[in-house]
């Protein structure tokens, strides 16, 4: 990992911890999300069961076991640091809602946060504008394409997207409210901060190899802009998510930010309460269907090799590992996150039948 400079940024006076998307956004009161009917399944048909601290450790030791020596996947490149990232780093962390926590491997390396940031962008957006207004300028719908196409632009003149593609993600940071750059970022970097329980900042030597090759994404600014769902400067949301995409987090920074989206918005380490927050199924970019089929959990990753997953209500777990697929996701963390569902019983639409009782 370069280890560039770290600049702290001043925390603002701090905002309320709202968390969301797809994991844990609210989307509407009217829209009857995929969660709650996994809810009602599970209350139907699963009782919840405890587990023991020992079934979740030794889920997370055979997963690292399993999973440790390989070697599958590449680092990012279209991002000169990113290919420079130790590509050995691989460290998983689960944190239940009532704040145990679980490590295997290596949990203290730093990467880049990158789109996981997307989630927590988007929550300060809903807190701050409103689900009607999310869905109104970006949408809500997947684009079967990759993250950063433009394709999924032009299809559809800059509707009918989704905040956690870099289309939307990008319009999402431009609706962030603040008088300058600089009181939108120090609230939002704060805002991160929150969620992980202690002060973050940026990782300056992945800030400046990012924006020194975001072309693309200036592009995706201005067709946004041009089309109309950008209102103000879009190089400077553009910047911006640049800047919130370099933040440096580890496993465990990630895991409790997991757990404070599974707890509904409380942090289980640090208790800072959020607003209440439903969910929906969320973000793996073109493999989303593939994962939602494998584990029933929302998540979201990053191409710093990052990947949160959600059991709503019990726990939050990460893997941290920067070999990915074709898809920009890592390959270790999603097998490491199924398997660890698997053994854990977390996929909610594996619904066991209640015996009936005898009459």
């Amino acid at each position: 990992m370069p280890q560039g400079q770290r600049t702290s940024v001043s925390r603002s006076a701090a905002g309320r911890d709202a968390a969301g998307v797809r994991v844990s956004v609210t989307w509407g009161r009217a829209r009857v999300t995929l969660l709650l009917l996994v809810a009602l399944l599970l209350i139907t048909a699963t009782p919840t069961r405890a587990q023991a601290p020992a079934e979740m450790q030794a889920a997370l030791r055979d997963a690292y076991e399993r999973y440790k020596d390989l070697r599958e996947g590449s680092n990012a490149d279209y991002i000169p640091a990113l290919a420079k990232v130790n590509p050995n780093i691989f460290g998983i962390v689960l944190v239940t809602v009532d704040g145990r926590v679980f490590t295997e491997g290596d949990v203290s390396s730093e990467v880049s946060i990158q789109s996981v940031s997307k989630v927590l962008t988007l929550a300060r957006v809903l807190q701050e504008r409103g689900a009607a207004r999310v869905d109104k300028t970006i949408g809500v719908d997947a684009t079967g394409l990759a993250f950063n196409s433009i394709v999924a632009v032009e299809r559809h003149a800059g509707a009918r997207l989704n905040p956690l593609v870099n289309p939307g993600a990008i319009t999402a940071t431009s609706m962030l409210a603040g008088a300058s750059y600089d009181q939108i970022w120090n609230d939002l970097l704060a805002y991160y901060s929150e969620f992980a329980g202690h002060a973050l900042a940026v990782i300056d030597a992945v800030y400046e190899s990012e924006a020194a090759n975001n072309q693309r994404n200036r592009a995706i600014a201005m067709l946004m802009h041009a089309y109309g769902h950008i209102k103000d400067d879009p190089m400077r949301a553009c910047d911006l998510y640049t800047r919130q995409c370099s933040v440096g987090v580890n496993a465990r920074d990630l895991a409790v930010m997991a757990a404070t989206l599974a707890n509904g918005g409380v942090n289980p380490i640090t208790g800072k309460v959020s607003e209440e927050m439903s969910g929906e199924t969320w973000g793996l970019y073109e493999s989303s269907g593939q994962w939602l089929y494998d584990t029933g959990l929302p998540a979201k990753s990053g191409v710093g090799g990052g990947l949160i997953a959600v059991c709503p209500g019990r726990f939050g777990i990460a893997v941290v590992s920067p070999l990915l697929d074709k898809a920009g996701n890592s390959v270790r963390g999603q097998r490491a996150i199924t398997d660890i569902a698997r053994a854990l019983g977390a996929n909610p639409y594996l619904c066991r039948p209640i015996e009936p009782k005898p009459r």
